[in-house]
């Protein structure tokens, strides 16, 4: 079976500064890939290739076996530690409006029908992500991990296959991650996910993931090393989910 995403030979340099060095892997449909590795190793820049707001310096991706557009794109739906979130809006305004710029693209609103039947599917949405009670609420209005129910929300509306997390719960109280875990985890098989999350919770990587990604800086050139793949861990959801202690001193 072929994979859905796939890296040949990816390097991401800024000048004289290499970022990502000569990352091949693939990537499986319905795949939930947990990203750890110290800070400046490329676990956000990682993300940005995958979301097309970057292109690799040298090397390819594909996306079902065709080049990977560079640019944002409807398949893929993103959620950022920061709330992204439009503070004029109410919840179900902010989660309608991915669909009515799709959909009214010169008049950025949906009328008739389309509306209703979008206002109907973002009302679902808020729903599922536990904010059924608040559609008419304003951000200002909402906690921290509302809010951030809201951001996961934005980006489902628009049915992306795969859904890019970039410390998505780093902000969140310890017993409100916990409740975004199993929220995030309900989403990831209701909707047939494929998702891609960059965390730096070591133990949250291995709770949530079938797959454990760890990038460092291995790079072959000793002046300006760039980051690779050091680990690459396949999960058994009903086996042991505890870090290896060298992957967890290598994140120390």
């Amino acid at each position: 079976m072929s994979p859905i995403l796939a890296f040949r030979n990816v390097s991401v340099a800024y000048g004289g500064k290499v970022v990502l060095e000569k990352l091949s892997l693939g990537i499986e449909e319905g795949a939930f890939v947990s990203i750890v590795g110290p800070s400046g190793a490329g676990k956000s820049t990682f993300l940005r290739l995958v979301l097309g707001q970057e292109a690799p310096t040298r090397g390819a991706i594909s996306l079902d076996g065709a080049p990977l557009r560079s640019e944002p794109g409807r398949d893929r739906g993103v959620v950022f530690q920061r709330y992204s979130v439009f503070p004029h809006l109410s919840a179900l305004d902010n989660v309608m409006f991915g669909r009515e710029c799709a959909g009214s693209m010169l008049r950025g609103r949906l009328a008739g029908t389309r509306r209703r039947a979008a206002r109907a599917e973002a009302a679902a949405i808020l729903q599922q992500v536990g904010l059924g009670d608040s559609l008419h609420v304003y951000p200002a209005k909402l906690s921290g991990g509302m809010q951030q129910r809201l951001a996961i929300a934005q980006a489902l509306i628009m049915r992306p296959r795969i859904l890019l997390l970039d410390e998505p719960f780093g902000a969140l109280d310890p017993g409100v991650r916990l409740d975004m875990h199993a929220l995030i985890t309900g989403l990831w098989r209701a909707h047939g996910l494929t998702i891609l999350m960059v965390t730096h919770d070591i133990k949250e990587a291995f709770v949530l993931g079938t797959r454990v990604l760890a990038l460092d800086r291995r790079g072959t050139d000793p002046a300006r090393p760039g980051s690779t793949v050091t680990f690459d861990l396949a999960l058994d959801r009903k086996g042991d989910r505890e870090p290896p202690p060298e992957l967890a001193a290598s994140l120390a």
